[in-house]
This record gives C-alpha cells, structure tokens and sequence, in this order.
C-alpha cells in the first residue's frame, strides 16, 4: 500500500508539472493514471482494513472514506477524456493537494496503528482482498 502512494505521490508530481507547462491533456492523462492506481488500493482500505479500524477510529475512518469520494469524483471528471471546464485543471490540483494530506494521514496514522492492533487473522483478510483486486503498480503481481 505504501508503494501505492509512492507511485501516486510521483504521479502528483506529474500532474504538476504538466500544468506548469500548460497541458491539460497531459494533466487528465496523469489523472487518469492516478485513478487507476487508486481504484484497487480504496478498495482494499475500504473493505479490507478500515473495517477492522472502524470500531477503534470512527470518525477517522469515516473522514478518510468521506476524502476518498471526494478525490474520486475529480479524477472521474477525466475518465474519458480532457474535462473541457477550465475551472478543472485547478479543481484538479487542489484535489492532489487533498490527496497528498490524506495520503500522509494514512501513512502517520491509519497504517501505523493497524500495525498495531490487527491480529493476523484479520491481516489474512486484508490480504484476500488485495489477492481478489490486485494492484496497478507497474511490474506487480496480482
């Protein structure tokens, strides 16, 4: 999952850049990608982890699910092309600039506590959902 948010924070960086230099195809592109990248990771958050941190952090949970909607719906706006709203592009990197802060809140909190607390039994169950969505990291397994 840290992988993951490495490649998204890369991604970010791409988003970024492109733009800097004025390309909103290439912005929605990186979109794109960055999405890709993030169904499969939410989905193992959302039914494979945060289940287990739900009764211990509700409204942490229920906040980064909340953020996760909220990031979805502007790459969405790039599913199937360059969004021709030109109130998208900074639509766009004011989301990223959400998705990097949620992606340090899951890496400083959510991730180290449930280090903490899972049992290995219910890391199995994390591990089934990963193994039935996969991954969309380049070069990755299952």
């Amino acid at each position: 999952m840290t992988n993951e948010h490495d490649t998204v924070v890369n991604l970010i960086g791409a988003v970024r850049a492109a733009h800097h230099d004025g390309n909103t195809p290439g912005m929605a592109e990186t979109a794109r990608a960055i999405a890709a990248v993030l169904r499969p990771h939410t989905e193992v958050e959302e039914s494979g982890l945060f289940p287990f941190m739900a009764a211990e952090f509700p409204d942490h949970i229920e906040i980064l699910e909340a953020e996760h909607r909220r990031i979805e719906a502007v790459l969405g706006e790039a599913s199937d092309g360059t969004p021709t709203d030109p109130a998208w592009p900074q639509r766009l990197l004011d989301t990223l600039g959400q998705l990097r802060a949620h992606i340090l809140k899951e890496q400083d909190g959510v991730f180290p506590a449930a280090l903490a607390q899972l049992s290995a039994e219910e890391w199995e169950a994390v591990e089934a959902v990963r193994a039935r969505v996969g991954t969309a990291l380049p070069g990755s397994v299952g």
